[in-house]
């Protein structure tokens, strides 16, 4: 999920210098949310102690 994360933020990166405004901004967005997203999956594998 980070992977992905990471694949949306270099999307958004270069349409931003190329100057697409709303996707980059869509893919800054989506970005966000999986980062988030893995963070807090991430955490509760840590206090549970399990893989995910």
């Amino acid at each position: 999920m980070l992977r992905y994360s990471l694949i949306f933020l270099v999307v958004a990166i270069i349409a931003g210098i190329l100057g697409f405004g709303g996707i980059a901004g869509a893919a800054t967005g989506i970005a966000k949310i999986l980062f988030f997203v893995f963070v807090v999956i991430f955490v509760i594998s840590l206090i549970t102690g399990r893989k995910v």
